[in-house]
């Protein structure tokens, strides 16, 4: 009696009654893809940085995300009219506007063609060269709902790199590269 008192009051148990077992808690399983992602972003940047859980997070809303959510709007796209010359003031203002591709324009704003930094580059160019002369007149187009599955497949069909993206009216509403979609998938 005087060892079982002294066990309750130390601590101890009386070695006919069992040990509680100690339950585990189950582990969490997201419902849906948005779950998912939260899981993601809660886990330790020691287990996944800041560029892992983006990547991963890119990928598993890929087929949620439409062009309108990454495109270049309209109001900051850089227009060349057709009859411009490419003197190196017009030169200047292109390659400071950090953008590769220009749509070249007639005066009535209609989009002719589209003119890249490449030929620019690699073209000996004279004052009184009109931008025309070196607009590729290919455009390729996108819808701002387009999903990005779309793109993936316009890019393959079109070995394009560069899409001009009409509203629902059919109206210039901005522009879209493959880089913007490499960057929203790769970080």
């Amino acid at each position: 009696m005087l060892g079982e008192f002294l066990s309750k009051i130390i601590g101890g148990s009386d070695e006919s009654e069992a040990p509680e077992e100690v339950k585990k808690p189950e582990p969490y399983t997201p419902k849906t893809i948005q779950d998912f992602i939260g899981v993601i972003k809660r886990t330790p940047l020691t287990v996944l940085n800041q560029k892992d859980r983006a990547r991963i997070s890119a990928v598993m809303s890929f087929d949620d995300r439409i062009v309108a959510d990454l495109m270049i709007d309209k109001s900051k796209m850089v227009f060349v009219n057709a009859k411009d010359f490419l003197g190196p003031l017009m030169l200047d203002k292109l390659y400071k506007s950090g953008f590769t591709n220009f749509p070249v324009v007639d005066n009535k704003n209609h989009v002719k063609g589209v003119i890249h930094t490449e030929a620019l580059n690699a073209l000996e160019i004279k004052k009184t060269d009109r931008a025309e002369k070196y607009m590729d007149k290919t455009v390729s187009y996108l819808h701002v709902t387009d999903s990005l599955q779309h793109v993936v497949e316009e890019i393959e069909r079109t070995n394009s790199y560069y899409f001009l993206v009409l509203n629902n009216d059919d109206e210039l509403a901005g522009f879209f590269t493959a880089k913007m979609l490499l960057d929203y998938l790769l970080g």
